[in-house]
């Protein structure tokens, strides 16, 4: 009986082990700066940096915003439907509309974190992402 507790256990070990490997870890988003658009009432600019830990992954989303998205450091995958999928690294450029959908958005590399920088340009009560699909 002991003999099958124990492979029962590793069973389980090894498919909470499997499933952890299977969520890809989360982007870290961090809040540098947001000020109201004098010129522009109602909109405001955010700039935020995002670090994708390795093979991190973005659900599929849209920001109600225009999105620059500046590469600082490693290497990104980045897509809205119906454009083409590119890999961006350092001092490289990603623009999203306010109607694109990003459907790719993850770290090149499954061994080195990556960092960019993003300005929304938005509506002041606007959330920064809406989940899509």
């Amino acid at each position: 009986m002991t003999m099958f507790r124990n492979f029962a256990a590793l069973l389980l070990l090894v498919a909470s082990t499997a499933h952890a490997q299977q969520t890809p870890p989360e982007a870290v988003v961090t809040p540098l700066m947001t000020k109201a658009l004098a010129d522009y009432p109602g909109k405001e600019a955010l700039v935020l940096t995002v670090v994708y830990p390795p093979g991190a992954a973005d659900p599929v989303h849209r920001h109600d915003a225009h999105a620059f998205v500046y590469v600082l450091e490693g290497s990104i995958v980045m897509g809205v439907r119906g454009g083409k999928t590119v890999t961006l690294t350092p001092g490289q450029t990603f623009y999203e509309g306010p109607n694109d959908v990003h459907t790719i958005g993850h770290n090149a590399s499954q061994t080195k974190p990556a960092k960019f920088l993003v300005v929304l340009l938005k509506n002041s009560d606007a959330p920064v992402a809406i989940p899509a699909h």
